[in-house]
């Protein structure tokens, strides 16, 4: 029974975010079902990221920085940049800015959801530290997905040559605070909680800040005012 409470503890933050960021989504909410299929490739992910990280780890001469920015926040926020570039960027769902942050968020929680709930079963985690693992890693997954879906919205609706340039910073911002985040954890043993803390606020401010400039740029916002008046 207690095991069970942890496992459920390890899913339930994943779905309450991805559910708090769908209801973000102002004028022109997603399919439930696309959402939940770019949250299982989350979850499918996570097997190819271990096998890369495993490989890298026995091949390189891992320090704090390769751990960090390379093994850890590299591959993995590679592989969720290829999954949206390749599968999400181009579909005829992604048809506002908002919809960047709401599907790199799913991918991210999907993620991170599995994760946890590997952590939860193999370590035997208690109650409490499963809701410290809420509160940072998952939380933590959530907001790289905002920066990276936030670039991913600008590129996709930009004009020329910029979109390019959008686009590597859509992979570039979420791999580097990722970075920071996991390099923080490796090399601050005694006194971490005293910069996660101001990084993980940082995040979620901009992440806001991010979440509205989405949707006050989506072409749907004109057609809701009108539906708004004509009632």
């Amino acid at each position: 029974m207690l095991l069970l409470s942890v496992v459920s503890s390890a899913v339930a933050p994943g779905l309450a975010l991805l559910i708090y960021f769908y209801l973000k989504d102002k004028y022109d909410q997603e399919p439930l079902h696309m959402v939940l299929k770019v949250f299982l490739l989350g979850l499918l992910i996570v097997f190819p990221v271990m096998i890369i990280q495993r490989g890298l780890t026995l091949g390189l001469d891992t320090g704090p920085y390769t751990e960090s920015f390379l093994i850890s926040a590299g591959v993995e926020e590679c592989l969720k940049w290829f999954v949206m570039y390749h599968i999400i960027y181009n579909h005829t769902e992604f048809d506002e800015p908002y919809d960047g942050i709401l599907y790199a968020v799913a991918i991210s929680l999907g993620f991170a959801t599995i994760e946890n709930v590997m952590y939860a079963w193999y370590s035997h985690a208690s109650l409490g530290s499963m809701f410290l693992r809420a509160l940072l890693p998952v939380s933590g997954h959530a907001m790289f997905g905002v920066v990276m879906g936030y670039h991913l919205g600008r590129a996709k609706f930009s004009k020329g040559g910029r979109r390019r340039g959008i686009l590597i910073v859509s992979l570039l911002l979420p791999w580097i605070w990722h970075g920071i985040y996991d390099f923080i954890l490796n090399t601050m043993a005694n006194y971490w909680i005293w910069y996660i803390v101001p990084l993980m606020a940082f995040l979620w401010y901009g992440g806001m800040i991010k979440v509205a400039r989405a949707n006050s740029l989506s072409p749907f916002r004109l057609l809701k005012r009108e539906e708004e008046v004509n009632l």
